[in-house]
């Protein structure tokens, strides 16, 4: 009997010990994790981070294609460019250009004037009055040009010379080119009208106000009286001989 009750004893203890074993294996299971354990917010992996790190406004800026390529940095440096290229390079060129280029009525600073030789005809004397561009640049003449006698002294001789039907055309010269307009007056001797020796023919241009002075070798023109009246034609290209 004692010894049935000792080997009872041992088998209970036995099996209470392999429970509490159990339990305590069963605890240490739900404890562990079973694979790697996902976590969640900025407790993720340090390595992801550094890895792929998020981009800053400016380089994603820089890597979209298209509009949004352009930043505040680039801006500036666009317009920093704009005003170089509008500064006083572009003017001076602008300026050269425009004194070398063709446009614009010829100065008389910018002609010299001439008389041709003289081609009478039908009791009429007729003179090309000739201007000639002497300036570098191509400019053009419109119309009539004024002119009139003076003697030595600078005083006028006879009226000023009427204008002759005509339809005005722009000449355009070239440096160096030439412009002709008709002087025609009846011959005194045909005419019988009073006459009088200029020394000079006054030229001035179309437009013009400053006057060109050109000797007169050609005798007496007619001053008065009958069929006393001179006349100018408009300009045409060419010299008139």
């Amino acid at each position: 009997m004692a010894y049935s009750s000792r080997s009872s004893r041992r088998a209970a203890l036995l099996a209470g010990g392999v429970a509490v074993l159990g339990l305590l294996t069963a605890c240490g299971n739900d404890g562990a994790p079973s694979g790697p354990q996902k976590v969640s917010g900025t407790a993720g992996p340090a390595t992801g981070t550094a890895k792929d790190p998020a981009p800053s406004s400016a380089s994603a800026g820089a890597a979209t294609p298209g509009g949004s390529k352009s930043t505040s940095a680039p801006a500036a440096a666009t317009s920093s460019k704009a005003g170089t290229g509008t500064g006083t390079g572009t003017g001076t060129e602008t300026g050269t250009g425009s004194r070398t280029s063709a446009g614009g009525r010829c100065h008389t600073s910018e002609l010299r004037a001439s008389m041709g030789r003289n081609n009478p005809g039908a009791g009429q004397e007729n003179f090309p009055v000739v201007l000639t561009n002497k300036s570098a640049r191509t400019c053009t003449l419109h119309g009539y040009p004024g002119a009139a006698f003076v003697n030595a002294s600078g005083g006028q001789v006879g009226p000023d010379p009427k204008r002759s039907s005509g339809s005005p055309v722009t000449v355009t010269l070239k440096p160096g080119q030439s412009a002709w307009a008709g002087l025609t007056f009846s011959n005194p001797e045909v005419s019988g009208a009073d006459t009088a020796t200029p020394a000079a023919l006054l030229v001035t241009p179309p437009d013009e106000r400053d006057q060109l002075k050109v000797a007169w070798t050609a005798g007496p023109v007619p001053v008065s009286g009958n069929s006393s009246s001179a006349f100018l034609s408009v300009f045409s290209p060419g010299t008139g001989a």
